[in-house]
């Protein structure tokens, strides 16, 4: 199964959260960057999100519903493999930090947030018991 796809199985409650993460890990996402390289980051709930998207028509909603953006303006952004930003870029952030996918997408959003598991143990944070779960619109992730 494709990314998008696992993500609709979670969603649903047929998912595998293991499946969902080992696509993630093997997708190209797209994450949109600011001035001097920055990737576009979020702060929710005492994390920051770093987002991603799985195509340019998802980062095409994102920016017609961001606060403030410009919905025919051009965005930079970077197609980078999912276990990269978990594995390299998540560690190099401060403090916890997970990857938002699709976040302008109701029913099709997705948060692998900075747990066990799914980011490196030294930049975890540990006592979680829930590994992957979605985000619904409106949330600021």
């Amino acid at each position: 199964m494709e990314l998008r796809e696992e993500i609709a199985a979670m969603r649903a409650g047929d998912g595998d959260p293991g499946a969902l993460l080992g696509e993630f890990r093997r997708a190209a996402v797209l994450v949109p960057q600011m001035a001097g390289d920055r990737l576009l980051t979020r702060s929710f709930g005492g994390v920051r999100w770093i987002l991603a998207f799985t195509d340019e028509a998802a980062l095409a909603r994102f920016a017609r519903e961001a606060p403030g953006g410009d919905p025919g303006g051009e965005w930079e952004y970077a197609s980078v493999l999912g276990a990269r930003l978990l594995d390299a870029v998540v560690p190099t952030l401060d403090g916890p930090t997970g990857v938002a996918v699709d976040i302008a997408d109701e029913d099709g959003s997705m948060l692998f947030p900075p747990a066990p598991g799914i980011v490196p143990d030294e930049v975890a944070v540990h006592g979680t018991e829930q590994a992957v779960h979605g985000t619904k619109r409106g949330e600021d992730a």
